[in-house]
């Protein structure tokens, strides 16, 4: 009686969530969200929240680079770990700019910006996490070698450091989402709550150095977005739910209190590195709040697969044969575990575009 009870009351609450969803769809068109602004490129730093193909290059075989990865986008695996499209691509199309090429794919066009992001990426590198007993990094495209791309690229591009200034002052620049992986490392690696709390300085710390980089290189719009709830995750629910309390969201309360911790001293920081670089727009994206506009009250359920996309013992892996996948990824929230669907995407990018607009300093048209 109790199971035929929860699975009613499953099955309300996803309803619930489907229907949120659909009230989201009521969005001003992409073209018109940036209004003012008229960035002529975009540089992305991060990891497979943002990835467009470079882990794919490092890794030709990865399960990005098959279907259902890309089923809503024309059928066409990208090496993004989406049915489609990721929150840059949305960005980039309100920005009127086409969608980002991957540095690593050596012969992309790169006239209106650089796709940096690796997924599996790190802030901090992989040799300071194995010193911490964190291991299991999916690459070695940390987000020193990453600012190391970007040098390399500017150095045949830029013919000064003058000319780079100049060349990259109506740019918008993207620090992520990083530093999430840490914490999926830690976790899945059997570290507590406690001891990745306290990777959080050092994480939070080497993201503000990275982003110190990029000004001195010439940047003047750079947004710094947080990290998602990652207790409402259903890899985080079904690996870590048995020892777990959960929220009102039925999320799991204490991985959700980290992020919490996480972006908070990632917000304190930016405030200071913009104390010191009054000339500069750093502007800190919310994604944990843009993601809960998503839910009602509910149980998450990935669309394709159980698991997440980290070999930590899961045997539903999205993409792998015989793994179910839903007949309609837009009525989701989450793609395969760890990700989010092409449509939950694009509502975090409308919002993040409609309240980082403001606060950047627009090139005008």
């Amino acid at each position: 009686m109790a199971s035929r009870a929860k699975a009613i009351l499953y099955i309300f609450l996803h309803m619930i969530s489907l229907l949120s969803i659909s009230q989201a769809e009521h969005h001003p068109s992409l073209l018109t969200l940036f209004g003012r602004c008229n960035f002529d490129k975009i540089f992305q730093f991060g990891d497979s929240i943002s990835d467009t193909g470079n882990f794919l290059v490092e890794n030709p075989l990865d399960r990005s680079g098959r279907l259902p990865y890309g089923v809503s986008n024309s059928n066409t695996p990208t090496g993004r770990y989406c049915d489609g499209l990721l929150m840059i691509d949305y960005v980039a199309s309100a920005a009127g700019l086409p969608l980002l090429n991957p540095y690593e794919d050596t012969n992309a066009d790169f006239t209106y910006g650089i796709n940096f992001a690796v997924v599996g990426a790190t802030a901090l590198s992989v040799e300071t996490l194995a010193r911490k007993n964190i291991f299991g990094a999916r690459t070695n495209s940390t987000l020193d070698v990453q600012l190391s791309w970007m040098s390399r690229y500017l150095s045949s591009y830029c013919k000064s450091e003058a000319d780079c200034r100049e060349k990259l002052k109506n740019s918008l620049f993207f620090m992520g989402e990083i530093g999430g992986n840490e914490f999926n490392y830690a976790f899945f690696g059997g570290m507590s709550i406690e001891e990745a709390k306290n990777l959080v300085p050092e994480v939070v710390q080497t993201i503000m150095n990275a982003t110190r980089e990029i000004i001195k290189l010439g940047a003047r719009n750079i947004v710094i977005p947080g990290n998602f709830p990652i207790g409402c995750l259903p890899s985080y629910l079904t690996t870590f739910r048995a020892n777990s309390s959960f929220d009102l969201n039925h999320c799991l309360r204490d991985y959700n209190q980290l992020s919490v911790y996480y972006n908070l001293q990632l917000r304190v920081a930016i405030v200071k590195l913009q104390l010191e670089n009054p000339s500069v727009a750093i502007v800190y994206g919310d994604l944990y709040f843009a993601f809960q506009r998503l839910f009602s009250p509910t149980i998450h359920p990935a669309c394709c697969g159980t698991g997440g996309d980290y070999n930590f013992g899961f045997t539903m892996f999205c993409g792998n044969a015989g793994v179910p996948v839903c007949s309609n990824p837009d009525r989701y929230v989450n793609w395969d575990g760890l990700h989010l669907t092409q449509q939950a995407y694009k509502y975090i990018a409308e919002w993040l575009i409609l309240n980082i607009s403001p606060m950047l300093h627009c090139p005008a048209s």
